[in-house]
C-alpha cells in the first residue's frame, strides 16, 4: 500500500459534478502522471463539502488549502505550484470576506465553526466508493458491537433513550417506532429507507448517499436486528444517479465483506438489502406510499391505522425512517446515549441537517446542534441576504412547512418551537426570502406544488388545494375581494382536517403562515391592487423616473413590444397599456432610471 505526502480531495457531490469537478479530476490525474507524482499524491473523489455556491472544491491535504470555483484551467497552477514547489495558490483559496486577504483553517470560518456534523461526519471526507476509507472512520464497528454485544432490546432501549426523532418531518421517537414493530409477531418483518426526497430546494439526504452510504447500509441492518427483520429496502429517487451507482456499489462491497448476507460477523443475523427506484412522485415520501410504490402498485397513501409497525410493506410489520436518521444511529451506538443527548434541546436531541437557498450569501448544506436560532443559521453561517437587501422570511419544511418572520428571527430551530409557530422542521429545507420576495407569491409557489404531486386519492387534496390555488391566483390577479381572504382561511382548516395523507393535510400551511405573518400584504394585493413587493405582473407598471433618465434609448431598443417611445438624450416614456411587464427594460436601463409600482 502506497504512503502518500499528499492527498487531493475534489468534492463529487451533485452540485460540483454540474459544475465540471469530473473533468478537474481527470486533469489532475493526467498531470500528476505526467510529472511523475502519481505516487506521491492521491486524487480522491469525496462526498459534499457543504459550500455549494462555490464549486467545484478541491482540498489540498496535510496543509488543509480550500480551494474553491476552481476550473480546469486552474489544476495545472496548483500541481506546479502547490504540489510540486509546496506554494500555496493564494488566488484561488476560499476566503470567507471578499475585502479580506486573511485564509483561516476551515474549523474557523463562520460557515463551519457554528456547526456540528454527526449525519455528514463523513461527507467530504473520505472516498464513497471505497469500504476501506468508511471502515477507516469506524464503519461497521457499531453493527459488530451490536450483533456481538447486545440484545435487540438493548439496542431498542438505546435508541429510546437517546431521544432522537425522526428527520423526515414528523419527528416520531424513532426508538418508539422500532419498539413498536419488534413487538409485532409475524414470520418476516422489513426495513425501509426513505431516500425520495422531493421536497423544492432539499438535497440533505442525497448528499449523505453521495458521501457516506456505508452509514445508513450499517443503520439498517441494527435496525433490522433490532426488530428482526432480514430483509432492507432503499427508495431512493431514480432522478439522483450518482446517489444510486454509489449505493449500490456500497451494497456490494459490504456483500464482498460479508457485512450483508448470510451470519454477518460470524453470528446467526442475515440481512440483506436492496434498492427501489422511484419514479419522482412527492407523495411517495409518505410512508404508505411509498410502500405502494415498493410493492409495485400506484404511489398512494393507505388510510391508518394499521399503522406500518403492525401492517406495513407486503401487509408485514415494518419500520420506515429517513436517511438522515439513519445516518445518526452509528454514532450513537458508538459514542453513547448520553454523548448525543448531550446535543440539542430537552425534547429535540442531536442535529439536524439543513439545505440553505434562496436568497442567502452561503447557499449549501449545514448541519447544527438543535435549539440553534434561525438568525445563526442565515446571518452568521449563511452570511446573510446578498446586496446588502434585508432579511423578510425564511420557509422550513419545503411545502409542509410555514414562512418565519423576520420578528421571529430569534426563534430556535427545533421540532416545537417550529410548530408553536405556524412552521414545521421537515425534512430540513429552508429557503430564504428578502425584501424582494412578494409572500403571496411564495404561497402560490408552494400551491402549485402540492396541487401537481397531489396524487387525487382523496377530495380534500385533489379538489380543495386546486380551490386554494385559484383564490390565490385571483388574489395575485388583482380580482379578489375581502371575503375571499376569509374563505381562503376557511377552507386551509378543511383541508388540514379531512385530507387523507401528510402531503394533504400540511399543504395549507404556506397559506396559512403567511396569512398570519403577513396580511397586510393580502390586504394590499385586495384592496389596494398592487403587490408591495412589485413581483404580481397584473399588480405592477413600469415607469421611467425622468431625472434618473439619460435618454440614452437602450431600453426602447430592448423593449419586445415598443412600448417605451421618446427622443435622444430626453427622458423616455413607458405606455402602461402596451407594456409586457417582461422586466426587460429595467435589466438593460445603466442609470437605475426604471422602477416598479
Amino acid at each position: 500500500m502506497n504512503i502518500y505526502r499528499s492527498h487531493v480531495l475534489i468534492c463529487g457531490g451533485t452540485g460540483c459534478t454540474s459544475s465540471g469537478s469530473n473533468k478537474i479530476h481527470e486533469e489532475f490525474d493526467k498531470l500528476l502522471a505526467e510529472k511523475g507524482l502519481e505516487n506521491e499524491v492521491k486524487v480522491v473523489q469525496t462526498g459534499c463539502f457543504g459550500l455549494c455556491a462555490l464549486g467545484p472544491i478541491v482540498v489540498v491535504y496535510p496543509e488543509g488549502a480550500f480551494y474553491s470555483l476552481v476550473k480546469v484551467e486552474d489544476v495545472s497552477e496548483i500541481v506546479e505550484e502547490h504540489l510540486l514547489k509546496g506554494r500555496i495558490v493564494d488566488r484561488l483559496l476560499y476566503r470567507e470576506d471578499e475585502k479580506s486577504n486573511e485564509v483561516k483553517p476551515l474549523n474557523e470560518v463562520t460557515f463551519y465553526k457554528k456547526q456540528m456534523r454527526i449525519a455528514l461526519r463523513n461527507c467530504g471526507v473520505i472516498n464513497p466508493e471505497d469500504i476501506n476509507e468508511a471502515i477507516g472512520v469506524d464503519a461497521y464497528q457499531a453493527l459488530g458491537k451490536v450483533l456481538t454485544e447486545m440484545t435487540p432490546e438493548q439496542v431498542i432501549e438505546t435508541i429510546l433513550d437517546s431521544g432522537l426523532r425522526g428527520r423526515g418531518g414528523a419527528g416520531f421517537p424513532t426508538g418508539l417506532k422500532w419498539k413498536f414493530a419488534a413487538a409485532s409477531k409475524n414470520d418476516q418483518k422489513y426495513v425501509c429507507c426513505n431516500a425520495d426526497e422531493g421536497d423544492p430546494g432539499a438535497f440533505m439526504d442525497r448528499s449523505v448517499l453521495e458521501g457516506d452510504p456505508h452509514t445508513v447500509i450499517e443503520a439498517m441492518a441494527i435496525a433490522g436486528y433490532a426488530i428482526g427483520a432480514n430483509q432492507g429496502y432503499i427508495y431512493i429517487r431514480a432522478e439522483y444517479p450518482i446517489a444510486v451507482r454509489r449505493l449500490q456499489i456500497a451494497i456490494d462491497q459490504a456483500k464482498e465483506y460479508g457485512l450483508l448476507g448470510k451470519g454477518i460477523f460470524g453470528t446467526n443475523f442475515d440481512f440483506n438489502l436492496e434498492i427501489r427506484l422511484g419514479a419522482g412522485a412527492f407523495v411517495c415520501g409518505e410512508e404508505t406510499a411509498l410502500m405502494n410504490s415498493i410493492e409495485g402498485n400506484r404511489g398512494e397513501p393507505r388510510p391508518r391505522p394499521p399503522f406500518p409497525a403492525v401492517k406495513g410493506l407486503f401487509a408485514k410489520p415494518t419500520i420506515l425512517n429517513n436517511v438522515e436518521t439513519y445516518a445518526n444511529i452509528p454514532v450513537i451506538i458508538n459514542k453513547g446515549v448520553d454523548w448525543f443527548k448531550g446535543i440539542g434541546t430537552e425534547k429535540s436531541k442531536g442535529t439536524k441537517v439543513f439545505a440553505l437557498g434562496g436568497k442567502i450569501q452561503n447557499t449549501g448544506l449545514v448541519e447544527v446542534p438543535m435549539g440553534t436560532t434561525l438568525r445563526e443559521i442565515v446571518e452568521e453561517i449563511g452570511g446573510g441576504c446578498p446586496n446588502g437587501k434585508k432579511f423578510k422570511a425564511a420557509q422550513t419544511g419545503g411545502p409542509s412547512g410555514g414562512c418565519i418572520p423576520a420578528s421571529l428571527i430569534d426563534t430556535e430551530i427545533d421540532y416545537d418551537s417550529l410548530m408553536s409557530i405556524g412552521s414545521m422542521m421537515g425534512s430540513g429545507g429552508l429557503i430564504v426570502m428578502d425584501e424582494d420576495n412578494c409572500m403571496v407569491d411564495i404561497a402560490k409557489f408552494f400551491l402549485e406544488f402540492t396541487v401537481d404531486e397531489s396524487c387525487g386519492k382523496c377530495v380534500p387534496c385533489r379538489v380543495g388545494t386546486k380551490r386554494l390555488l385559484e383564490m390565490l391566483e385571483k388574489i395575485t390577479s388583482g380580482k379578489a375581494t375581502m371575503e375571499d381572504l376569509d374563505k381562503l382561511e376557511e377552507l386551509c382548516y378543511v383541508i388540514k382536517e379531512s385530507a387523507l395523507c401528510g402531503l394533504g393535510q400540511t399543504a395549507p400551511n404556506p397559506v396559512l403562515s403567511t396569512l398570519q405573518y403577513f396580511k397586510d400584504e393580502y390586504v394590499a394585493h385586495v384592496k389596494d391592487k398592487v403587490c408591495p413587493a412589485g413581483v404580481c405582473k397584473a399588480l405592477v407598471n413600469y415607469h421611467i423616473d425622468p431625472e434618473k433618465c439619460k435618454g440614452c434609448s437602450l431600453c426602447s431598443r430592448k423593449c419586445p413590444a415598443n412600448a417605451i417611445t421618446g427622443e435622444i438624450k430626453s427622458p423616455f416614456v413607458i405606455d402602461t397599456d402596451k407594456c409586457l411587464k417582461c422586466g426587460v427594460c429595467m435589466e438593460a436601463c445603466k442609470f437605475d432610471a426604471i422602477y416598479k409600482k
